[in-house]
């Protein structure tokens, strides 16, 4: 099967992408792992995407397709895949179409941006390993250091409420017009995040066996 996720920064996708994969056995393709990854090991394309990204704006539209469709070459995506945050627009939707690839569920997850700002100040990252924590709904078992490498939790630049505001505006600016599209296409379905992620993720199997 293969599914994407939307929704704006801080509605869940990760986590809900997390039960997917474990549950259907393929991967989840984050753009935003793909592009920290490059910032990391400070490649070309790394180093021309961070001041985007720690400005809150979206990185450009070639540098994320190519990226994608490298990853999607690779072996475990045979069987199917989740991407999580690509496409982000409806450029990028056309040029995923045009690798020939024909997406079988989109979801779109949704909550308000209130929330959104509340839930993302509480997150926590790991930048050794890639790891990713939450203070209230996903604790390491200190809340300072990661469960799986032992180095400091950091909050990320994005993270923080000033750029989380910034990235909301440009989502819903850039990210509608792609809802739009995928609804006029008859595959995809909304789902209305709940207090309990527990509760979202129920959402998100009955959209996937429907």
């Amino acid at each position: 099967m293969k599914i994407i996720l939307l929704g704006a920064p801080g509605s869940g996708k990760g986590t809900q992408a997390e039960n997917i994969s474990r549950d259907l056995n393929i991967p989840t393709i984050s753009t935003g792992n793909c592009l920290r990854e490059a910032v990391k090991n400070k490649t070309e394309i790394g180093i021309f995407a961070k001041s985007f990204m720690d400005s809150g704006n979206l990185v450009p539209n070639d540098v994320v397709i190519g990226i994608i469709k490298e990853r999607l070459k690779c072996e475990d995506c045979q069987n199917g895949f989740i991407l999580d945050g690509f496409p982000r627009n409806v450029p990028q939707a056309i040029a995923l179409q045009d690798m020939g690839i024909i997406i079988d569920k989109v979801i779109c997850l949704e909550i308000n941006d209130e929330t959104i700002v509340k839930r993302m100040s509480g997150r926590r990252s790991c930048l050794k390993c890639g790891a990713s924590y939450h203070t209230e709904y996903k604790p390491s078992k200190d809340n300072i250091t990661c469960d799986l490498c032992g180095d400091a939790l950091v909050v990320r630049e994005d993270d923080k409420p000033e750029t989380v505001l910034s990235r909301l505006e440009v989502f819903h600016k850039e990210t509608q017009p792609l809802i739009d599209y995928y609804n006029s296409k008859n595959i995809l379905s909304v789902v209305k995040g709940q207090e309990k992620i527990s509760d979202t993720t129920a959402l998100v199997e009955k959209v996937l066996k429907s």
